[in-house]
């Protein structure tokens, strides 16, 4: 099937590049701008790499707004603010607070729980067309605690357990019998078997681009500056240069409010700075992904060695990297495991992030030729080949047969 249309599509990570693999499939002629090289140490490089089609369970849920305090003044913990950009945060915090009911998170883990079903499925698509070698493994997740905040895990376990989420409870026994290097500090942990990880998820997003070129796509290193429109068609325009399309999706993650506010459209998107580290040659000590509830961090074994990855730390998209929070990750990892060498690789991401949870995935509400998807905070990895073929279903006005209303930016308005 050819499509004469052409399309654009701004942002060259694994939301951007899935978006276009998914638009190819309905013959479209696609085009993805980045101000960046694909692959480039970007949130799509140096994430967790899990596939988490479980993690229906949003963090804007009542109990979370008791805990907040101890978070933020515990060295050991999850959450820190960058306190100049406090001021800036205030209205997303706000709203964040209002969708923290119960009736609210579990209207955010009903709809994550919709595309989540959907995610893995999706990704199967594009990936019988890779030969993706062991970069992909199926050995799943697990999640480990100690006797903290047990209400916590009893409320993320009750509601997937609502949602017929497959978890399968695990005694300490069973935690050891799985992960026999892990320190015994642990009371309890949750299995989900049928997740994967990625084994270098930079490696991956390069085979699904280098898959979008070969089918015919195009690459323009560009910065997008601004958005115009000609006879309801965007002209994407860079410093110097003017591009016309017939259709646009937006889908640059943290960077994507930047666009969406030219276009008159005030969405609540901010920024979650997230951080990794390298402990090289040691990716034997796992064999799986395991996150550490209490503390909010976990470790993946990839090809790069053991990889540390954790904190929500609330400061925009222009502060340096915390060394703090670097120091938290080590000194986490090393909670958990004996005999790690010293650390490398210290990086900082970003993820875009509503005060709902819920990631936009839609037209734009000003300008019928623009689409969105982005928002997705910490499923980004995990939901990008199900955003794409949300969208281009939408372009071609085909039934998802799925509501998503609840992913309008209309929401918003």
């Amino acid at each position: 099937m050819v499509n004469n249309l052409k399309i654009a599509i701004v942002g060259a990570g694994i939301q951007g590049v899935c978006n276009a693999l998914f638009l190819q499939k309905k013959g479209y002629q696609v085009t993805i701008f980045d101000k960046n090289e694909p692959g480039t140490p970007a949130a799509s490089y140096g994430n967790a790499g899990h596939f988490s089609p479980y993690a229906s369970v949003p963090l804007n849920r009542p109990d979370i707004l008791a805990d907040i305090p101890a978070m933020l003044l515990s060295s050991s913990g999850p959450l820190a603010l960058k306190w100049g950009y406090v001021p800036k945060m205030i209205p997303w915090f706000l709203k964040f607070i209002r969708n923290c009911s119960k009736k609210r998170m579990m209207h955010t883990a009903k709809y994550m729980h919709q595309i989540l079903d959907l995610a893995l499925p999706a990704y199967d698509e594009l990936f019988d067309d890779l030969d993706l070698g062991n970069l992909v493994e199926q050995n799943g997740i697990m999640y480990i605690w100690n006797d903290q905040n047990l209400k916590s895990r009893e409320l993320e376990i009750k509601v997937r357990e609502e949602l017929g989420v497959k978890q399968q409870i695990l005694t300490p026994k069973e935690i050891h019998d799985l992960e026999p290097h892990i320190k015994p500090f642990y009371h309890g942990g949750v299995f989900y078997s049928y997740a994967k990880h990625a084994r270098n998820p930079g490696k991956i997003l390069l085979k699904l681009f280098d898959l979008f070129l070969k089918k015919g796509g195009k690459f323009l290193k560009l910065e997008i500056k601004d958005i115009k429109f000609h006879n309801e068609k965007p002209v994407l325009k860079s410093d110097s240069q003017s591009f016309n399309f017939d259709k646009l999706v937006i889908a640059c993650g943290a960077f994507s409010k930047k666009l969406t506010d030219k276009l008159d459209e005030k969405i609540p998107l901010d920024t979650e700075r997230g951080y990794h580290l390298h402990f090289k040659g040691c990716d034997h000590l796992l064999n799986r992904p395991v996150i550490f509830s209490n503390r909010g961090f976990g470790i993946t074994p990839m090809e790069q060695g053991l990889r540390v990855v954790g904190t929500v730390e609330f400061g925009g998209l222009n502060n340096p990297l915390s060394k703090s929070r670097i120091k938290n990750l080590v000194n986490n990892a090393k909670y958990m495991l004996d005999n790690l060498p010293d650390h490398e690789d210290e990086w900082l991401g970003f993820r875009p992030s509503l005060p709902d949870f819920l990631p936009v995935i839609g037209p734009s509400k000003n300008y019928k030729n623009v689409f969105y998807s982005f928002g997705h905070h910490h499923l980004g990895w995990t939901l990008g080949a199900i955003s794409g073929k949300i969208i281009s279903k939408m372009i071609v006005n085909e039934n998802s047969n799925l509501d998503l209303k609840p992913y309008s930016s209309l929401r918003f308005n």
